[in-house]
């Protein structure tokens, strides 16, 4: 079977689980950390697969994987999945978790890369922008690369506005070389 399936399912079992308990927030930032935490960790994914480690073993360290306190639901959900033997899917499930809560809530990613550090201000000036545009929320990332030399690069959804000085300087000599 195909694991895009499977991960989708599970997902969705506990998007539906924890909207019912009214903690589909909580789930999601929990979901976030796992996510953030296998990306994070390399030996994770290699421990939680592992044959050797005791299953309650496995779920304690998925606990402690996500940060604060795993509500009883997450505890639960943890334990299925060890006891299906699907634990070689869960940063799948966690991501499409994610997904799924951004989809619901109409909650759009955005991205500001700058040259230089942008005030508080300035983002939540541009964080306004997209959110006019997109008509959703917007959970917003800045990001500094000073190869930009000045201006910004905007991504959010399938959009992507250059507006860096060294996309500009490009694209002069582009002009110049033909």
């Amino acid at each position: 079977m195909n694991t895009g399936v499977i991960s989708v399912r599970y997902a969705r079992a506990l998007f539906k689980a924890a909207c019912e308990q009214g903690l589909e927030d909580k789930v999601y930032a929990i979901m976030q950390t796992l996510a953030q935490a296998y990306l994070q960790v390399k030996d994770l994914r290699v421990t939680i697969e592992s044959p050797m480690l005791p299953k309650d073993k496995k779920r304690r360290l998925l606990e402690v994987a996500c940060g604060d306190k795993c509500p009883e639901l997450v505890s639960n959900f943890f334990s299925l999945v060890l006891k299906e033997d699907r634990e070689d899917l869960l940063q799948l499930m966690a991501n499409d978790y994610v997904s799924l809560y951004r989809k619901q809530k109409h909650i759009i990613q955005g991205k500001v890369i700058t040259a230089s550090p942008v005030s508080e201000e300035t983002e939540n000036k541009m964080k306004a922008l997209v959110e006019a545009r997109s008509q959703g929320i917007v959970e917003f990332n800045t990001e500094v690369d000073p190869s930009l030399i000045g201006g910004f690069i905007l991504e959010y959804d399938t959009y992507r506005m250059d507006a860096s000085v060294k996309n500009k300087l490009n694209a002069i000599l582009t002009q110049l070389t033909k």
